[in-house]
């Protein structure tokens, strides 16, 4: 069996009006310590699109200048056992979700939510939405195309398009 993976904090500040969830990051993001680092995966070139944030621009500046449009970053796990990248390798036993009583509470601002992938969507909606649900009635959710190239059946074009979406809450 893997070993326990661990996810990373949040990306994000008190006022942040939505959040994007990914699953859990692959192993290029969790080596390198950065959300979305697999250069193959369309993440930062779409928030460049959306909101002129360089993404060639060192990672610390690319945070700064997401949170600035009070956009919150995190995962729907805090830990899990994957062998590999692929979230369909998420072995769904081990699944530990994060805090989102706490983060929600922290973050009161907050009315969307959005999920960067079907299975980041199906992890909160089975181990989150359950115990959020009645203290956070108002939250909006999402389901964006993953940005991962692990989803090639949706073009470049086809997942900026839908990711727009984002830009019109900030």
């Amino acid at each position: 069996m893997p070993d326990r993976l661990n996810s990373f904090a949040p990306v994000s500040r008190p006022d942040a009006r939505m959040l994007v969830l990914g699953s859990m990051p692959g192993v290029a993001s969790l080596t390198a310590g950065q959300y979305y680092a697999q250069p193959q995966n369309l993440f930062w070139q779409i928030v460049e699109q959306l909101y002129g944030i360089d993404r060639r621009a060192p990672y610390a500046e690319r945070l700064e200048a997401l949170i600035a449009h009070r956009v919150a970053l995190w995962d729907v796990l805090a830990s899990c056992q994957r062998p590999g990248s692929l979230d369909s390798n998420i072995r769904r036993s081990s699944a530990l979700p994060n805090d989102f009583m706490r983060f929600f509470s922290r973050h009161l601002q907050i009315t969307q939510v959005f999920f960067n992938g079907k299975t980041a969507a199906e992890l909160y909606r089975r181990l989150v939405l359950p115990t959020l649900a009645l203290r956070f009635p108002d939250l909006r959710y999402a389901t964006l195309p993953s940005t991962s190239p692990a989803n090639a059946g949706t073009t470049p074009a086809d997942k900026l398009a839908a990711w727009r979406a984002i830009g019109y809450h900030a």
